[in-house]
């Protein structure tokens, strides 16, 4: 992450989190970043969906924007490096309906379109300046007064004022994608009431914070003047009252709860899905619990209850292989993950799971097979470290080193570890024939490995 100056330290504690500026640098560089994030192919899916009319509103290509899941509770969302939209677990399952997500989306998109982020990188070099400044002024009033009390001062005095410009800044920035987000959202057909409900949560939650907030110490613009401007935008515009189509009542749903089984704590699982509950999201919550559980035969039970019902679902059969394969049951997990590529052909992820199964098999033709889906899986999707690891290990176990080595800089240069990076582009560029397309990628990857280190040396000399 790119230090900023000591004055903006505390301020900007938080100011990253929502910038995104954090991420910024991991998300560009590939390092490890400082957040977990998650990945699976239904929610991702999901996501998609609401996003879509969206940015094809925005003029953006929905295929270009890319979005991560956080695994956080808190309710935020960012956007970093680019098309890059960042979300919260958390907002995600506060979030009571689509409506509330593609609001959030539709701002989120304000930011890309409106190229915030360069802009705020800008913003705070020139706050640096400011301080810069300051420091040179506050210590030639020291010098001058041989009293290091007045240096002080004038350094304080400075750091205001780059503070003051600073959030200014993106406050203003905040508005803008306000009203770039009700506007597509208008041209989408999409009504802003979500937007407004899930900016009434955020206020609930200021309220619980502080009975009384100085908006000029906060990144963005008070909540109630944006809940204002979205009552004002509702009572004019005239898609305010047409509901988001009927599927994502369901998508909807099945996101919440398949997180929740996943990430709350088993107890609290099944007090918000209680037992007596039938729905299809109550089911699917307490499968992946009783599996986080190690109740392995009741998980496969309700799983197998939801395929009854829903025989060509892609993503019931994956849990059934992810739940198979984490108890040990490989041969079953292969099955259910076949069931899932075979309905869901262009999900990595799935087709990662099914990999990763077949490489448990051992056989050779297994690894075979296992290699030819994760080769199309990092085709599909090349930022998913685990895939190129496995293909790491399948190429190994078939005696192709050198594409092996090539895999495993991949999956180093993902998790910013530059000493695997180093260790294996030196054996693949040895071993992979010259000219191939895996050799001409061994020369990017030392590339980019050898700029990331030129740039940390550069800010440790800084």
């Amino acid at each position: 992450m790119h230090m900023l100056r000591r004055l903006l330290s505390v301020t900007l504690a938080a100011l990253l989190v929502i910038s995104g500026l954090a991420a910024a640098a991991s998300a560009q560089n590939r390092q490890q970043p400082s957040f977990r994030m998650i990945r699976d192919a239904e929610i991702e899916r999901t996501i998609r969906a609401y996003g879509a009319p969206v940015f094809v509103a925005a003029g953006m290509s929905a295929d270009a924007v890319k979005v991560y899941l956080i695994n956080d509770s808190r309710l935020n969302a960012f956007v970093a490096g680019g098309q890059n939209i960042f979300l919260n677990t958390g907002l995600l399952i506060r979030a009571e309906h689509a409506g509330q997500v593609i609001g959030v989306m539709a701002h989120e998109s304000g930011h890309i379109a409106g190229g915030h982020l360069v802009r705020l990188r800008q913003a705070v070099r020139e706050a640096q300046i400011k301080q810069v400044i300051a420091f040179i002024l506050g210590a030639g009033a020291a010098i001058a007064a041989r009293d290091g009390r007045a240096g002080a001062a004038t350094i304080s005095l400075g750091s205001k004022i780059a503070e003051g410009t600073f959030l200014k800044y993106t406050r203003a920035h905040e508005r803008a994608a306000d009203q770039f987000a009700v506007t597509v959202m208008d041209s989408a057909g999409i009504s802003s009431r979500g937007m407004l409900e899930f900016m009434q949560v955020i206020e609930s939650q200021e309220l619980l914070i502080s009975a009384r907030q100085d908006p000029y110490v906060r990144t963005h613009p008070i909540t109630g003047d944006r809940i204002a401007f979205l009552r004002e935008h509702i009572a004019r515009s005239r898609v305010s009252d047409r509901p988001l189509p009927a599927r994502f009542v369901e998508l909807h749903q099945r996101m919440r709860a398949k997180l929740i089984g996943f990430i709350n704590p088993i107890g609290e699982v099944f007090r918000i899905y209680k037992p007596s509950d039938p729905s299809l999201y109550a089911r699917y919550a307490r499968a992946v619990a009783r599996h986080r559980n190690a109740e392995t035969a009741k998980a496969i039970a309700l799983t197998d209850g939801l395929i009854k019902e829903r025989p060509r679902d892609p993503f019931f059969h994956e849990l059934k292989g992810q739940i198979s394969f984490e108890s040990g049951r490989i041969p079953e997990a292969v099955v259910s993950y076949r069931k899932a590529v075979e309905l869901a052909p262009n999900e990595a992820l799935i087709r990662v799971g099914l990999g990763q199964a077949l490489i448990a098999v051992g056989s050779k033709g297994a690894l075979k097979q296992g290699l030819a889906h994760l080769r199309v899986a990092v085709r599909r999707d090349d930022t998913y470290p685990l895939a190129w690891r496995l293909l790491g290990i399948a190429y190994g176990k078939l005696g192709q080193i050198g594409e092996a080595s090539w895999a495993l800089a991949e999956y180093g240069l993902l998790i910013g570890d530059s000493k695997q990076v180093w260790g294996n582009v030196g054996r693949a560029e040895k071993l992979l024939k010259r000219g191939t397309p895996a050799w001409f990628r061994i020369q990017d990857i030392k590339r980019e490995i050898g700029r990331r280190e030129g740039h940390r040396k550069g800010r440790r000399r800084r």
